[in-house]
């Protein structure tokens, strides 16, 4: 059996390894039976058919009308810039509210693309703070601050 599809076969990996840690840490709740679930039976059902999905990926990577495919490199800037971005605003939001955090998101997020274009960026950044004061702010009315702290006080 030789792996053809290097692609699909490290994603059935990732996805039979993320399923099994649901099996595993879901086992710290109550399972239940399928007419009396506990708290446990939806992650450790989801875990496992995750798991299954991803052995018949792996598998399927290694048949004979697979495509062949070579694994890229990884872009450790990109994925580096989009999960300090995600910190940054987990980081920002409680102390400098929705407007900053989220423009920051935006912002360095937008940054790792190999497309940037500041003119593209600002007009994410304009529609996306009126669809989170829409959504968040008046719709869902949600209680963490839309302006810095220090700006309200």
């Amino acid at each position: 059996m030789r792996i053809r599809n290097y692609r699909d076969f490290w994603s059935g990996a990732m996805f039979v390894a993320l399923g099994l840690l649901f099996v595993v840490f879901s086992q710290a709740y109550q399972l239940g039976t399928p007419a009396r679930m506990g708290p446990g039976f939806f992650p450790t059902m989801l875990g496992a058919i995750l798991a299954l999905l991803g052995l018949i990926v792996m598998w399927t990577s290694t048949a004979r009308s697979s495509a062949e495919t070579r694994l890229e490199s990884v872009g450790w800037r990109e994925l580096f810039l989009v999960l300090a971005a995600i910190g940054v605003f987990g980081a920002a939001l409680t102390h400098l509210g929705m407007v900053v955090a989220i423009t920051l998101l935006i912002a360095i997020s937008s940054s790792a693309s190999h497309e940037f274009n500041w003119k593209e960026t600002l007009v994410s950044i304009v529609v996306l703070l009126v669809l989170s004061d829409l959504v968040f702010v008046r719709g869902l009315e949600l209680q963490f601050p839309v302006w810095p702290t220090f700006l309200t006080q």
